[in-house]
């Protein structure tokens, strides 16, 4: 029998880590090749891994929660077939150790860990909204780094994370920065509040914390629900947004009367030669496509300040899941795409956000995004920006209503399919007539739809 190691692979060049949130099979249990072992998230999508070999489950190297390194061994699978020979792997000869000598190194190295026990105070991490690694708080405890000395580290890691290099050059060049830091945040505000004629006056509601006022009330036949690990991500991501963004909202009504009447003729005709179901969304990114092609200052990120004007155009589309929750898969370089490309990219990344088989690669990237409110009813609506872009627009629900139609005979109501294009942009560097000229530029392509265009 010999020993297979599997280790976290390598699920895309942005992502370096993952967490471990679920072990799908126990020590001693038979694997099949390709049989899912172990479930990992990252901060955009969820998967699963599976095994490369047949065998048994015999060692489990991590615990759930725990952060994994790509390349790290997660868990050793005993598979069939000779066990290697200790030659391969270089056979080290047996040191002899005087009993004596053996009993003091032993008395020693207890020594030492007593000591290290008796000046490390114990690390509490309390309720906080910062993810600590497994490794980070290891050595915080180690080093005796208290809770409050850990907060006010400036992480370098992805969303602000204390990273081992952030921490072990904390302990390195002492702490007498962060002690201040410490201080000033500990420091109480002025006790100074306005009364009812507007003179100012000095009491003691400084020592009102923001856990007591917004803390929610709970009644007794009131059910506490936990938030899931990616519902607590979008959470964090859109206030985030709100507190980072000057948005502002555009809203542009359109006419899609000709989109419609001609998917209604080529859709059964499309479903049959290319096995792919022809939907309204892969129009409306092919006219977001073309619009950001036209107003390339819409494709663009902010990065404290200085502007970053992206080369490829990689459109998000917002995606609800099962659960309730959103995940938004981006499609690279649309503005490449055919209608047809553009419909298979559209039904695939749908389809795989249903099943939770998204590849971290294919959530990250985007340079704009589109969601479409109008799957649930909505007419129109004000999404929050997927940092770090500076734009999102909504697509609303397309209904029939009775409309002004202008001929060079005159003007006569008549009934048409119209839908409204909501469009979020970001005031600190999209102005209203760029904003509102993008949406513009996507309604005019979309009522130009030429009902005799063949696919």
């Amino acid at each position: 029998m010999s020993k297979f190691e599997l280790k976290l692979p390598r699920m895309g060049e942005s992502v370096a880590e993952a967490t471990l949130t679920s072990w799908l099979k126990e020590v001693g249990d038979t694997i099949e090749m390709d049989e899912a072992i172990f479930e990992i998230a990252t901060d955009k999508v969820d998967s699963e891994v599976p095994s490369e070999v047949d065998g048994v489950l015999v060692e489990k190297c991590f615990k759930v929660d725990d952060v994994i390194k790509v390349g790290q061994t997660v868990a050793i699978i005993e598979v069939e077939g000779e066990e290697d020979s200790p030659g391969e792997e270089g056979q080290v000869e047996p040191q002899h150790v005087e009993p004596i000598e053996e009993e003091m190194v032993t008395a020693a190295a207890e020594t030492v860990e007593k000591a290290k026990a008796a000046v490390s105070p114990e690390l509490v991490i309390r309720d906080t909204e910062r993810f600590y690694s497994p490794l980070v708080k290891n050595i915080a405890k180690e080093e005796g780094v208290s809770f409050e000395e850990l907060e006010a580290i400036d992480g370098t890691g992805k969303d602000g994370r204390v990273t081992k290099d952030d921490i072990l050059a904390y302990v390195k060049n002492g702490k007498a920065k962060a002690e201040q830091h410490v201080q000033v945040i500990k420091k109480e505000p002025v006790q100074e509040n306005i009364s009812q004629n507007g003179s100012i006056t000095g009491n003691d509601t400084s020592k009102t914390t923001v856990s007591d006022t917004s803390k929610t009330s709970v009644a007794g036949s009131d059910e506490v629900v936990p938030m899931s690990r990616m519902g607590k991500l979008i959470a964090k991501h859109m206030a985030e947004s709100i507190s980072t963004s000057a948005h502002v909202q555009s809203f542009i009504e359109v006419d899609v009367t000709n989109i419609v009447n001609w998917r209604l003729k080529m859709k059964d005709a499309f479903l049959k030669r290319e096995g792919e179901k022809l939907t309204f969304t892969p129009i409306f990114l092919e006219a977001v496509a073309k619009a950001l092609k036209k107003y390339p200052m819409m494709n663009i990120s902010v990065d404290g300040d200085t502007v970053i004007k992206k080369k490829n155009i990689n459109i998000g589309m917002a995606a609800a899941l099962p659960d309730g929750n959103l995940i938004v898969p981006v499609i690279k370089n649309a503005d490449q795409l055919n209608l047809v490309g553009m419909a298979k990219v559209v039904n695939d990344l749908a389809e795989r956000s249903r099943n939770n088989a998204l590849k971290p690669d294919e959530v990250q990237g985007g340079t704009y995004t589109v969601t479409n409110v109008g799957t649930f009813g909505s007419v129109f609506g004000t999404p929050i920006i997927n940092q770090p872009q500076v734009g999102i627009l909504a697509l609303g629900a397309i209904r029939k209503i009775p409309s002004v139609i202008e001929t060079a005979e005159g003007d006569f109501i008549g009934i048409r399919s119209k839908m409204y294009l909501s469009h979020s942009y970001d005031h600190r560097v999209v102005n209203g007539a760029l904003g509102s000229m993008f949406a513009k530029a996507v309604a005019d392509y979309l009522e130009a739809w030429d009902v005799n265009r063949e696919i």
